[in-house]
């Protein structure tokens, strides 16, 4: 009894809902600082719609597409949350004390920058590199 799998429509609607969920994650990220959000949540969804990637094909797909070993994701991760600290230090101002402004991007126009966002980012970075590596480790049975 040989079981033919068709999923193209789960593989076609997966490519539109992971977009989707990538934009939204960027969202609650850069908002992170001024509302609910930032870097941990903004983790968890970009882990779950890598996921949803997984599921709609396999993990051989998925490491064509992203080629890179997510221990090293986290270790990143943990660098920009064990740096960003340190920025307030060397200007001789006090410890994890934060500095803002604006930076000015040709296409998205001024954007209003914070140091709390370097360490979201790498909250966001250790978070993708961790769900990754757990659910990678789990899903390997070859």
């Amino acid at each position: 009894m040989n079981k033919q799998r068709n999923d193209v429509i789960l593989q076609f609607s997966t490519l539109v809902i992971f977009f989707i969920i990538i934009m939204f994650s960027l969202s609650i990220f850069l908002g992170g600082h001024y509302s609910p959000g930032g870097g941990f949540v903004g983790g968890l969804l970009v882990s779950g719609a890598l996921l949803l990637i997984l599921i709609a094909y396999d993990i051989k797909t998925l490491n064509q597409l992203l080629p890179i070993d997510f221990k090293i994701v986290i270790a990143w991760g943990l660098t920009f949350c064990f740096i960003t600290p340190f920025i307030a230090v060397l200007k001789g101002d006090p410890f994890f004390k934060h500095y803002y402004g604006d930076l000015h991007l040709p296409v998205f126009g001024a954007i209003h920058w914070h140091t709390a966002m370097l360490f979201d980012l790498g909250v966001m970075l250790a978070v993708i590199g961790t769900c990754m590596t757990i659910i990678l480790t789990i899903g390997e049975n070859e």
